[in-house]
């Protein structure tokens, strides 16, 4: 499904005794609504659609081998380090220990998947080679 072509729902109506509470009530929904249309990670904000953390898009080095790169995210970029470094990924025990090379911070976690989805292609390497 491509999540740039689906149509917002209307928003709901507002009734409210000042033109202040307006105003804060359609921004709450307006938030609401993004994150229903675009899918973003609900756990970053609270009920008042208040933004409360960062999604991460990492890309780790082996320290033995620094010719070996992982790319990942995650909402909690120290505690995921450790677990790579303590062999709890199957995928990334044989190279360890490894070391952040380079961390990038999203508030919309959708946008970091599709961050990590393309440094994960031939582009995308290529990118992170020459730029990261």
């Amino acid at each position: 499904m491509d999540l740039w072509r689906v149509r917002a729902p209307p928003l709901p109506p507002v009734f409210v005794r000042s033109v202040a509470e307006n105003e804060d009530c359609r921004a709450i929904a307006k938030r609401r609504r993004a994150l229903y249309v675009l899918g973003t990670n609900a756990a970053n904000y609270d009920s008042a659609g208040q933004f409360m953390g960062f999604s991460y898009v990492y890309i780790l080095q082996s320290i033995n081998q620094p010719e070996h790169h992982y790319v990942g995210h995650t909402d909690d970029l120290h505690d995921r380090l450790k677990r790579h470094n303590a062999g709890e990924v199957p995928h990334t025990s044989k190279l360890r220990p490894w070391r952040i090379k380079t961390a990038i911070a999203f508030t919309d976690s959708g946008q970091a998947i599709l961050f990590e989805r393309y440094l994960k292609t031939s582009s995308g390497r290529a990118f992170a080679k020459k730029r990261l």
